[in-house]
């Protein structure tokens, strides 16, 4: 007897060319979600998702100190170096690969700067809201290896900071990965749960759905996700509360 595989379905493409775009000079950027002088609104969140930019910082640019809170933020680093620097003392250089993490909770002022002379930097600015609120601030970093996210979903933040995961305060769990041809990558969404894919180079197929560099994909109805016809694709999982 054949087993009938209950696929995740209502699939919503967000392509690529339909972000908003800013460009002040030392930075590019193209928003996901309203952000900024961009506003649209049907795109103003996806469940706890709130900003996906996907930023192109020129050599020594960068956003000076300014204030955040009560929001999940990280940044994931795609190309080049980011330095933070931020209220609480802390200060890093994330290389690509790496993820800078910060809980703004009651509040917290940072910097992001690229610390390169010559290079840019790419990376992806991802906010989310908390379901938990007005906690104190923290950061931290984390590395994710080449061989870590080959052909595999990565979790690198979770909801209750499993394995080496770094533990967010928001109902999401949050993988990378990459993914060549020959490669398939299969998981399960709960019933409960809503997931976005967001491309960060490459070409992917999930569920039938062909993403592209740039493309975001909703997910709103669980079930079994497959990630295959890799082609230089890399992406980030985002398995979250509804």
């Amino acid at each position: 007897m054949t087993q009938t595989v209950n696929m995740a379905s209502d699939l919503t493409l967000r392509p690529a060319e339909a972000r908003g775009v800013a460009d002040h000079g030392w930075l590019k950027s193209a928003h996901s979600f309203s952000f900024a002088n961009y506003y649209d609104a049907k795109h103003m969140h996806y469940g706890p998702l709130r900003v996906i930019n996907d930023d192109w910082i020129d050599a020594g640019g960068g956003f000076p100190m300014h204030p955040h809170d009560n929001y999940e933020i990280f940044s994931y680093v795609v190309e080049g170096q980011l330095e933070h620097k931020d209220s609480m003392g802390n200060g890093s250089v994330v290389s690509a690969g790496g993820v800078q993490y910060m809980s703004a909770g009651t509040g917290v002022r940072h910097s992001e700067f690229n610390p390169s002379e010559t290079s840019p930097v790419r990376l992806l600015q991802i906010w989310l809201l908390p379901n938990i609120q007005d906690e104190a601030p923290r950061y931290n970093a984390v590395e994710i290896s080449a061989q870590d996210k080959d052909g595999t979903l990565a979790l690198f933040l979770s909801s209750d900071g499993r394995g080496d995961s770094l533990h967010i305060k928001a109902d999401s769990d949050i993988y990378a990965a990459t993914l060549v041809q020959g490669q398939t990558i299969e998981t399960k969404l709960g019933h409960d749960r809503i997931a976005w894919v967001q491309m960060v180079k490459g070409h992917v197929t999930v569920n039938g759905q062909t993403l592209r560099h740039g493309d975001g994909l909703a997910i709103g109805r669980g079930g079994q996700i497959v990630f295959e016809n890799g082609r230089d694709a890399e992406f980030i999982y985002f398995d979250m509360a509804k």
